[in-house]
């Protein structure tokens, strides 16, 4: 039976971690899915601003003819003036495309034509300049070549690369010729810029386009863990239950067989001729199957009791003065366990409450036996009024109880047990219906302990 139990342990465990790892993939491809989505939608969101400011941008001298026209001829004073005065030098001439003074009307104007044709978007953008080479009689002379830089940003309002994108690169030729000491020189000049953008919010943007596929995803993987949370609740409360029934079978038939065994030994003793014979004998072994037979009937019963809940409990209710009512429970449980030392703590008590006396009394009794059970000789019985309620505290001083074990001490066939093994008889069964029992009368019961400091049982009845 042990090794069928571990082996179920093992599937049921196996089967647990198999889902947690086929949930955990499935949710690790959900976000790989919309991590990938959400790139495709940044790339879509680039190349559709590229085209927008490709048609405003296509040819520059259509937004005002005139600035162009005096950037060129500024490049080109540049580079003629390189070629005739030598003393000059490349960072001289570098610096000065990079401080040009028609640096801030060119901005403003490609602002306002941003502006005007994107308004729905709140742009920064720097046009940075990569290239300016001379060529002189066919040599090359490379004023500066740099990869894109902020720092040589020609015009424009953006402050950093870092969030920016390219947009277009542009590559612009032109060529001139002056008259130097040795006669009309001609050369020609590339330059090569490029445009970068950021735009103003463009994640929110993004995930705005994206905000169904979002949504679906988080759906679906919401729906995954609660559907799995749920189906590891019920596989857990099915294992639970699968083991309180085993239990509760190995303590049913354990309770049943000692009257059995008895009952069977009685009956063929009394077949005996000698037993017949002898009335004192015989009377002795009826009486033996009766106290059996009672037991039975009452382990019965008790299951039969408790399979019912509070709400299903029929109670015959009736004035009881509190005072009597606690000193004959605790006179009759005396007789029975004398070696206990019960005490009492009935400060002025004259409460007189609504409710039933069969079931109060077991409920109550309960409480003693299971104290007497788990290791206790001494027992502090008190009572008092609050809050129009009614409270009874027993108190013992037991080998106490585990707040682990007090989160489930009220529950059907539960035990405390040691390890796999119980160290107590019973069906599990007494103070599930204490509970039952006070929950009948509106009542409530809680437990204060600790593991080695006995246990005290806090009974809570409305007085009205």
């Amino acid at each position: 039976m042990k090794s069928i139990y571990n082996f179920m342990k093992q599937k049921i465990n196996l089967l647990i971690v198999g889902s947690a790892a086929v949930l955990i993939g499935l949710i690790a491809m959900q976000f790989y899915l919309v991590k990938t989505a959400y790139e495709y939608k940044v790339e879509q969101f680039r190349l559709e601003i590229k085209e927008r400011i490709a048609s405003i941008t296509n040819d520059y001298s259509d937004i005002d003819s005139k600035i162009f026209v005096k950037k060129d001829i500024y490049y080109k004073e540049l580079a003629e003036h390189f070629l005739l005065n030598h003393t000059t030098t490349k960072e001289q001439i570098k610096q000065s495309i990079l401080q040009n003074n028609f640096k801030k009307e060119l901005t403003e104007k490609l602002q306002e034509e941003f502006r005007k044709e994107m308004p729905d978007l709140e742009m920064d953008f720097a046009i940075v300049l990569d290239k300016f080479v001379l060529y002189n009689n066919a040599e090359a002379d490379t004023i500066f070549a740099e990869q894109p830089l902020i720092t040589n940003k020609v015009f424009g309002n953006l402050a950093s690369l870092e969030d920016a994108f390219m947009v277009r690169n542009y590559v612009g030729t032109t060529s001139g010729v002056f008259k130097s000491t040795v006669g009309n020189v001609s050369y020609k000049l590339l330059t090569e810029d490029t445009l970068f953008v950021s735009i103003k919010n463009w994640e929110i943007i993004v995930l705005k386009r994206m905000i169904l596929i979002f949504s679906l995803a988080v759906c679906f993987i919401l729906i995954l863990t609660l559907l799995f949370v749920i189906t590891l609740k019920s596989l857990i409360q099915q294992k639970k239950i699968s083991n309180i029934k085993t239990d509760f079978i190995n303590n049913i038939t354990h309770e049943l067989k000692t009257p059995l065994a008895t009952l069977s030994v009685s009956t063929k003793l009394l077949s005996r001729p000698q037993i017949k014979e002898n009335f004192e004998s015989f009377d002795g072994l009826l009486e033996t199957i009766n106290r059996q037979n009672t037991r039975l009937q009452s382990l019965i019963d008790q299951v039969m009791t408790n399979a019912l809940g509070y709400n299903d409990i029929d109670l015959n209710k009736e004035k009881v003065l509190m005072a009597n009512f606690l000193n004959e429970i605790i006179d009759d449980f005396q007789i029975a366990f004398p070696n206990v030392l019960i005490k009492t703590d009935f400060k002025n008590l004259s409460a007189t409450l609504n409710l039933d006396k069969f079931h109060l009394t077991t409920a109550i009794t309960n409480v003693l036996e299971n104290a007497v059970k788990y290791g206790c000789h001494n027992i502090l019985v008190s009572c008092s009024m609050h809050d129009s309620k009614f409270c009874i505290a027993i108190q013992d001083d037991g080998i106490g109880i585990s707040k682990q074990n007090q989160l489930v001490l009220f529950d059907k066939f539960y035990r405390v047990q040691q390890g796999d093994i119980h160290t107590t008889k019973g069906l599990g069964l007494g103070l599930y219906y204490v509970q039952q029992i006070v929950k009948a009368h509106h009542g409530s019961i809680q437990i204060v302990s600790d593991l080695g400091k006995g246990a005290t049982f806090n009974l809570s009845i409305p007085a009205s």
